[in-house]
């Protein structure tokens, strides 16, 4: 494998488009030309779709000869028609958002803080426990009140 095959491979990777099982990818494209990549999943999803609405494949040929599942090739399908290309990048897995540490619970952390500055988030996590019946890793604790930290300094200094 050459330098510029590494170097590619990379930056699909850093792009979230690094499909991670090209061995799987059995077009006949992907196995003639070097244009087609089997380790770019962009490409492979795209062709896996045109393989259906122009060369009339069915959806199980063309997700089993592209190494994808038939939920997996409607899944791209929807979203190539709902986005084109950038659709069919691969999105942020899990949750998008801090969904237990709500605005009524960090305020409660912060009130709890306002009164004892000593508390540690060890502590912040048995109270909210307690009073809210959430469980919270105190890392996520301490994670989400930097961020608001974070906010609070953008608010003062204008942005």
């Amino acid at each position: 494998m050459s330098s510029y095959d590494d170097s590619k491979a990379q930056k699909l990777k850093e792009d979230g488009v690094l499909n991670l099982r090209p061995e799987q990818v059995k077009d006949e494209l992907f196995q003639q030309y070097d244009f087609f990549d089997p380790r770019d999943l962009l490409q492979v999803k795209y062709e896996m779709i045109r393989r259906v609405q122009k060369d009339s494949w069915t959806v199980m040929q063309a997700s089993k000869t592209f190494g994808f599942s038939r939920p997996s090739y409607y899944e791209a399908q929807n979203s190539f028609n709902r986005k084109g290309l950038p659709g069919l990048i691969p999105g942020q897995r899990g949750p998008k958002s801090a969904h237990k540490l709500s605005d009524n619970v960090m305020e409660f952390v912060e009130e709890a803080i306002a009164k004892d500055s000593t508390l540690h988030a060890s502590q912040i996590a048995l109270l909210l426990e307690k009073r809210f019946d959430l469980k919270v890793h105190p890392r996520s604790i301490e994670r989400a009140l930097d961020r608001r930290k974070k906010k609070e300094k953008k608010k003062t200094n204008g942005m």
